[in-house]
């Protein structure tokens, strides 16, 4: 792994253990179809939440969540309807919801925008 795989793994770990912290089963990984990929999938009750995980080491560039355009919400809706669609029974499916979560990883801080868009 390269240095920002390494960085961006380690914030993916620090988010699904905030998620694991207060509840929440993690569904999934780095879920990976050619269309993209979703970094954490998590439910809590009848909601799955679908999470895209920026970790920074500076905020040259900008926040995590600044980060995450519009083009990247309409992947991760595709993405989720995909998750949904090869993943869940048709009788559960109708039964759970979807939420789309933010989390910013800033030098070990874990920020969470739940319902981001």
């Amino acid at each position: 792994m390269n240095g920002r795989a390494v960085t961006g793994a380690a914030g993916e770990a620090l988010a699904a253990a905030w998620y694991e912290a207060r509840g929440y089963e993690v569904l999934a990984r780095n879920w990976r179809r050619r269309e993209g990929e979703l970094d954490l999938v998590v439910r809590t009750g009848r909601t799955v939440v679908f999470c895209e995980v920026k970790t920074r080491t500076s905020d040259r560039f900008g926040t995590g969540a600044e980060a995450v355009t519009e083009s990247k919400q309409r992947r991760m809706r595709r993405l989720a309807a995909r998750w949904f669609a090869e993943l869940t029974p048709a009788v559960g499916r109708r039964s759970l919801g979807a939420r789309f979560d933010v989390v910013s990883v800033d030098g070990g801080t874990v920020e969470v925008i739940e319902g981001a868009f």
